[in-house]
């Protein structure tokens, strides 16, 4: 399976933030924000990952990660010309994709949760499918909303309804088998000149070939497209951090774990951020001060 991190949009809602760097590229708190993106796809042991972002910004997504080596992982980058749509994620990733499945996550989403890597895993190995995420909100009208019946069972989807049938929102992590470019290049634009998630995740739900997995109360989905949203994240990362001791979504450290990188590698990424809590942290994992599961 390979992953995509859609970074693209102008980011107007962060303005002025956002007005000369791309909002995946503003701090959460310790780290880049797409950092956190990224450690989701390598938590689902993801190796391939292409990043999607806008023609000003794009550069600077790849002076951060390169072409990901250091990772032991392999990260190519296209151009979102306009902002016309996830869905348009996977034409312009088809090349990329091929003949594999895979996931896509947007790259202002934040997740945090005990067992999420096996939660990943299970959708990954969910063959033939497409597999979604919920979570309870307080304002589903601002997201896709997902419809019960009485056993659970996923029966519509809304796109930012005026009456919302429950509040469970549809989040930024989708799974999907390879028909998914085939789907997305035969989808028409909507009312907003989009193509939209929503009509993809339909004709899985109408092939009854959709299925939904609802993160619990003691799950963190965190959706930083706003300034209050994006410093809820920064004051939520910073309080974990504080509280365990243990950062999250620290890239090196899950790639170690992962054994996709060597000692000698984490070592000298402790070095290069030495100066910083990052690097002393990086520091303590590979002295194996730190023996938590990621």
């Amino acid at each position: 399976m390979k992953g995509i991190i859609l970074a693209g949009g102008s980011g107007t809602r962060l303005y002025p933030l956002t007005s000369v760097i791309s909002k995946q590229l503003l701090p959460v708190y310790d780290k880049p924000m797409i950092y956190y993106p990224l450690s989701t796809l390598m938590l689902a042991k993801i190796r391939e990952v292409l990043i999607i972002s806008t023609p000003n910004d794009i550069d600077n997504f790849k002076k951060l990660l390169k072409d990901g080596s250091d990772l032991g992982m392999k990260i190519e980058y296209r151009v979102q010309e306009k902002p016309e749509g996830i869905a348009q994620a996977f034409i312009i990733g088809e090349d990329f994709i091929k003949d594999d499945d895979v996931c896509l996550i947007l790259g202002d989403n934040i997740f945090y949760g005990n067992e999420f890597s096996k939660i990943l895993l299970s959708a990954k190995e969910n063959k033939n499918r497409a597999t979604i995420f919920g979570q309870f909100v307080k304002d589903p009208e601002r997201f896709g909303v997902l419809e019960f019946d009485k056993e659970e069972k996923v029966i519509s989807i809304e796109e930012k309804p005026e009456n919302p049938k429950s509040n469970y929102a549809i989040v930024g992590l989708y799974f999907y088998d390879n028909r998914v470019v085939s789907y997305a290049k035969n989808l028409k634009p909507s009312a907003r000149n989009e193509l939209e998630i929503t009509d993809l995740n339909k004709i899985y739900l109408e092939n009854n070939e959709l299925d939904c997995r609802i993160f619990g109360r003691g799950f963190a989905w965190l959706d930083t497209g706003e300034v209050e949203a994006l410093a809820s994240a920064t004051n939520f990362v910073k309080t974990l951090e504080e509280i365990q001791g243990i950062k999250i979504a620290v890239i090196e450290e899950i790639a170690f774990r992962n054994g996709w990188i060597s000692l000698e590698k984490i070592q000298e990424a402790s070095l290069k951020y030495k100066n910083s809590s990052y690097g002393k942290y990086l520091e303590k994992v590979w002295k194996g001060e730190y023996h938590s599961k990621i």
